[in-house]
């Protein structure tokens, strides 16, 4: 490390020089020009400890020169020295104002330099090891935020693939439903952190599904009373599932599962909830589920096309839908339908 040395004064800068000399991290570098000094500054910010500058100089004093020092990236901490007369108390506080950190009195001694200089040197050392220390634990969290994230899209893709043995259209459905999710997240203004959280767990809506009799699950025309209503218990059976996790995104997905199919106009299930008491999370993924069901092809039902599907989430808005969700929605498949399928975007 270095400790910057500016003086126009050769002699000066000798005797300064040989006052810090054998000091830890002070191997003096000495200018006479105030411009080479800034340059130095410019080129070594990350390798200098302390800067020691006289104020009286031509064309740049040394008030002009901690200014402009302090706007080196870099260089916001690092102590800066300025050798001042004892009787320039106008000066100093001009500089302190500037950003210099301590003062020197000419003419100086050279163990108070030593002194100071080393006292300077010792708390900026310190800094730079806080600042190791603190950078070094954001990496730490960083790393355990991704653990965590990794092992929660485990979580997700083992109960995927129990639900996939059940039924092969599942895995696709479900990228899909992620990929409109995100769309209208995004057209809702969500940060881009929930929009990903959001689609991620938006994969397990229909987990519930699991305890679906197959001759339910599977039938290739239209349900019974009887067979409807034990269709429909795969909402709160997800929820059950899902539920008591220390994990926000599982939480979340407990979420979704249960209200998915509460309806905008409250004639939905399983509380029959209405409006804005649905959560925001469940509003979302009802209208994905449902445009990807419309036009998608069934045992009992052949696919529709998405101008029909897109029709028919506006004609159920206020109704079945957010009005809101439905909106954006269609705003954003207009927009990308010249660019590919849109439910390409998935969590994942």
């Amino acid at each position: 490390m270095f400790a910057l040395i500016l003086d126009d004064a050769v002699l000066n800068n000798m005797l300064m020089a040989e006052a810090i000399r054998g000091l830890p991290d002070c191997e003096p570098r000495a200018f006479v020009e105030p411009r080479d000094a800034l340059a130095f500054v410019q080129d070594h910010a990350a390798d200098i400890s302390i800067a020691i500058s006289d104020y009286d100089m031509p064309g740049m004093n040394g008030i002009a020169f901690i200014r402009a020092a302090r706007c080196v990236p870099g260089f916001e901490h690092v102590p800066i020295v300025m050798v001042t007369s004892m009787d320039q108390r106008p000066l100093r506080r001009e500089a302190l104002e500037s950003g210099a950190t301590d003062f020197l009195a000419k003419p100086f001694e050279a163990f108070e330099v030593r002194a100071r200089v080393s006292n300077l040197v010792a708390l900026n050392r310190a800094r730079l090891e806080q600042s190791d220390r603190a950078a070094w634990l954001a990496r730490e969290v960083s790393a355990a935020t991704a653990t965590i994230q990794a092992r929660e899209r485990e979580i997700v893709t083992l109960l995927m693939k129990a639900a996939e043995h059940r039924d092969t259209e599942t895995g696709n459905h479900v990228a899909r439903v992620a990929g409109y999710v995100a769309l209208i997240a995004e057209g809702l203004g969500l940060s881009s952190a929930d929009v990903s959280q959001l689609s991620l767990a938006s994969t397990m809506h229909d987990v519930g599904k699991i305890s679906v009799p197959d001759a339910i699950l599977l039938k290739p025309g239209p349900l019974t009373f009887d067979e409807r209503a034990e269709m429909e218990l795969h909402a709160e059976r997800g929820r059950r599932i899902l539920e008591g996790s220390s994990s926000l995104m599982v939480q979340l997905a407990a979420e979704i599962a249960a209200t998915h199919h509460e309806r905008w106009d409250g004639k939905g299930y399983p509380l029959g909830l209405s409006g804005e008491d649905i959560p925001l999370c469940g509003r979302i993924v009802a209208v994905a589920d449902v445009f990807d069901a419309l036009i998608s092809e069934r045992p009992y039902k052949k696919a529709w096309t998405q101008a029909e599907a897109l029709s028919h989430l506006q004609a159920q808005a206020g109704h079945h839908f957010d009005p809101r969700c439905v909106t954006v929605f269609c705003r954003a498949m207009n927009k990308t339908k010249a660019d590919g399928d849109p439910a390409a975007r998935s969590a994942a």
